[in-house]
């Protein structure tokens, strides 16, 4: 339950950034050497690549100061496991792996919960086939059986979509492939996949639109220090942007350009946001977010912007609501396969809490200005939906409660601390872990 009447004020600083552990893990597995993870996240999606990796024969040591220590086995090390890769919730694990297994010579499967097994798998296994392995799916869905082929055959291929997923997936198969491999996207998406490869010795070679890597090169272990994850610092952005007087600082947060559409699409609304003590952490810009509240106004979101903010888009049209006049997201079907269908769950959330809004295929328009009411909104079991409309309780007239929000440990472990010490006022109960 969120109480009316918070105000977020103070320094935080978010747990690491997911995407960039999930392509440490992989990377660190295929090299040579030991490779350390610092400020790794240990939500459960992360965890379930880790395990993962266990079962393929992976060393891997943990510290309590979420410090990961990795033996890796190069691209002939890996073991055939003796059950089921269970990925949670977690389609980047099922998707990464997907990929890195296309090139080992035996047979795994992939399983997950039940929501990741509606999620496409077709956009991975269609060009994965292409290089020569054999998955076998249920229509195109989870549970994955991969047959991988040593050597894979190059691949030149235009995504048919944007997906980080996607083409990380590639890149892990082209790593193994004999020969260049080489991809083109419709459009730009976060690229921690390129950066990383640059760390672990594989140079990403640049042609135009067009970008790839030599196959079959030994990576050599890197050490990874992972900043604050931006997906993460966005729920607390947004709410301090639309709340006049909050004044919040997130330190230590990665700013990607390649990802960093939240921060621009604020701006757009108005936003009085600042970047501080910008610098370089290994490969991946960071910095301090500070955010000063005040009035936000509405703006049209268009397709283009979409891949750049695609995790963040739940907790941006939070904003949306409080924001002065209409706002509306056009090309966002992908929403509709994520963890839950987010343009769905967020229409009915909104209007659960008294928001006027207009649904379509592949957006919202959403009309803002005049804060929440209170209610029960129901996350559908899907992490960022619960955490988007905790935020909305900063605004909200009477309280909120949030359903079925077991899965916010899956990108963010002690969400609800973080929050209440930020001054969010959250009471904790079987909704919404600690």
């Amino acid at each position: 339950m969120i109480a009316p009447g918070g105000r977020l004020t103070g320094r935080i600083r978010v747990p690491g950034d997911k995407s960039i552990c999930h392509r440490a893990l992989l990377l660190g597995a295929l090299a040579t050497g030991e490779t350390h993870i610092t400020n790794f996240l240990e939500s459960a999606d992360c965890l379930a690549t880790l395990a993962a990796l266990q079962e393929l024969g992976v060393k891997m040591e943990r510290a309590e100061s979420s410090a990961v220590t990795i033996q890796g086995l190069g691209f002939e090390g890996l073991r055939s496991p003796v059950r089921e890769l269970n990925c949670g919730n977690s389609g980047t694990s099922m998707r990464l792996l997907t990929g890195l297994l296309a090139g080992q010579p035996f047979e795994s499967v992939l399983t997950g919960d039940a929501s990741l097994h509606r999620r496409p798998m077709l956009r991975i296994i269609e060009p994965l086939l292409r290089m020569g392995a054999v998955i076998k799916s249920t229509s195109g869905h989870a549970p994955l059986t991969v047959h991988g082929q040593r050597p894979l055959k190059p691949l030149r291929y235009a995504m048919p979509l944007a997906s980080a997923q996607v083409k990380s997936s590639l890149l892990f198969a082209g790593l193994q492939a004999e020969g260049e491999t080489w991809i083109k996207e419709p459009a730009t998406t976060r690229d921690h996949t390129e950066r990383m490869l640059g760390s672990f010795g594989c140079a990403v070679l640049r042609d135009g639109e067009w970008f790839g890597i030599y196959g079959g090169r030994a990576l050599r272990a890197a050490d990874v220090t992972v900043p604050g994850d931006l997906s993460s610092a966005a729920f607390f952005m947004v709410a301090a942007a639309a709340q006049p007087g909050a004044h919040l600082i997130v330190e230590g947060v990665g700013i990607n350009p390649s990802r960093n559409g939240v921060l621009r699409l604020l701006w757009d609304m108005g936003a009085d946001i600042r970047l501080l003590h910008e610098h370089m952490l290994g490969n991946e810009p960071v910095a301090d977010v500070e955010v000063h509240g005040g009035e936000l106004r509405g703006l049209d979101i268009g397709p283009e912007m979409v891949p750049l903010a695609i995790d963040e888009l739940p907790a941006l049209l939070i904003a949306a609501a409080l924001a002065q006049g209409v706002t509306t997201l056009r090309g966002a079907a992908e929403l509709r396969v994520k963890e839950s269908d987010r343009l769905q769950a967020m229409a009915m959330g909104l209007r659960t809490l008294g928001v006027e809004l207009q649904l379509w295929d592949d957006g919202l328009r959403v009309t803002g200005g005049n804060g929440f009411q209170g209610g029960e909104v129901d996350s559908f079991g899907d992490h960022r939906i619960a955490m988007a409309f905790a935020m909305a309780g900063l605004r909200a007239h009477s309280p909120i409660h949030i359903r079925d929000c077991r899965n916010v440990d899956t990108s963010f472990p002690g969400f609800a601390g973080l929050a209440r010490n930020a001054g969010l006022p959250i009471e904790v109960s079987e909704r919404l872990p600690p």
